[in-house]
């Protein structure tokens, strides 16, 4: 029997090179449901050519255009809104979820799949971000596996697999440095949004490449690291390293330290999530160690505010790291549109942090408070800016 995949996000850059891997494997998989937010013509592009159970548009003003698209095929089936993310996710069928959504609207979708108890590859960083430990106890309760598929918590992975309990000193975490590692903080306070997208390395959405600029998505990498392999902050150390041949190790209390490398390639991460403990094969580019050299830098957490929030955020613990994640959404957005400057992002969201509401054991409902909240004091940041 084929392995059913759902694929929240299907159309993002995630979501679109996990087709490729289904494809390539079309004899160990298919795609049961596919979802996006608004591209409406890329989804019903990939639904004729995967020929899903089912399809979701979360913009429910989109849904009579998805139906016309896909008159001609009557076997798709579908849904539109919110809410229909949360239920396809339950449907018997599906073996997995690929939860490849961009930013909070994730976390929903994903605690349904887990109680529905569905294998999570989980590429949606802001789910353990804002709600790490509810996410982590809903997966024991409901013994569901929760296997990583940013690139990074991948190579952690790889690296601890057969190391049964032996204890881990350190999580070595790497990042590009993004377009930005080699100015200076005046230099950066003129960069615009279209100085922000040319990432050197990797090729991905709009969103996570601004973040990847401020370094904010390498620290919501660390937020993640902290609750899925179970390690204090302190244990959790960033590496730039601009060729992004090393896609992250461990170092054991010996000494020893496991690293996972490869060229940059986001569809080895995904395909191991949905394979593991297999190998497959994977057509593509392989690594020749006489053409690269590797380099490792200390990042600079004057020049990227946003990490050393990240690292904060853990610190506080309860809500913190939700505040963080909903102002660092709204932010980047404004910074994307031109209304504020690339600086600006860190300093907003370091006053909203300041600003906002503590919940030291915060339920699913105070995430959503919360959420609300950030993105209030964010947004009125942003127009007196």
């Amino acid at each position: 029997m084929k392995q059913q995949i759902c694929i929240l996000g299907s159309t993002g850059s995630i979501g679109t090179q996990a087709l490729e891997v289904i494809a390539e494997h079309s004899d160990r998989f298919e795609a049961y449901c596919l979802t996006a937010n608004n591209q409406v013509e890329l989804l019903a592009q990939q639904a004729k050519r995967f020929h899903p159970s089912a399809v979701v548009i979360a913009n429910e003003e989109k849904y009579e255009e998805l139906t016309a698209l896909l008159a001609d095929c009557p076997d798709v089936k579908v849904y539109a809104g919110a809410q229909a993310l949360c239920d396809i996710v339950e449907a018997e069928p599906i073996d997995m979820v690929l939860t490849a959504m961009v930013g909070f609207a994730g976390l929903a979708p994903t605690l349904h799949a887990i109680k529905a108890r569905k294998k999570i590859c989980l590429a949606n960083k802001e789910t353990l971000v804002v709600a790490g430990e509810l996410v982590c106890n809903l997966a024991r309760q409901y013994r569901t596996p929760i296997l990583p598929v940013d690139s990074e918590h991948s190579a952690i992975f790889q690296s601890i697999v057969g190391e049964g309990d032996n204890e881990v000193e350190k999580l070595l975490l790497t990042a590009s440095g993004g377009p930005f590692r080699l100015k200076t903080i005046d230099e950066m306070r003129a960069m615009t949004a279209a100085d922000a997208l040319k990432h050197p390395t990797w090729d991905m959405g709009a969103k996570i490449t601004i973040d990847s600029a401020s370094m904010m998505n390498k620290g919501f990498e660390v937020i993640e690291a902290k609750w899925l392999f179970g390690v204090e902050p302190d244990k959790i150390q960033v590496l730039v390293h601009p060729q992004s041949i090393v896609h992250s190790a461990v170092q054991f209390r010996d000494g020893a330290v496991k690293a996972q490398l490869g060229v940059p390639d986001m569809r080895l991460p995904i395909q191991y999530a949905f394979t593991y403990p297999d190998r497959l094969p994977m057509t593509g580019e392989r690594l020749d160690f006489f053409k690269q050299s590797l380099e490792f830098f200390e990042p600079d957490m004057e020049k990227f505010k946003c990490l050393a929030l990240a690292f904060e955020a853990l610190r506080r613990g309860g809500n913190a790291a939700c505040v963080v994640n909903a102002a660092n959404e709204v932010v980047n957005l404004a910074f994307r549109q031109g209304r504020i400057g690339f600086l600006d992002m860190g300093d907003i969201i370091e006053k909203t942090l300041n600003k906002a509401t503590v919940i030291k054991s915060p339920t699913y409902e105070d995430y959503i408070q919360s959420d609300a909240e950030a993105r209030r004091i964010a947004g009125e940041r942003c127009l007196v800016v």
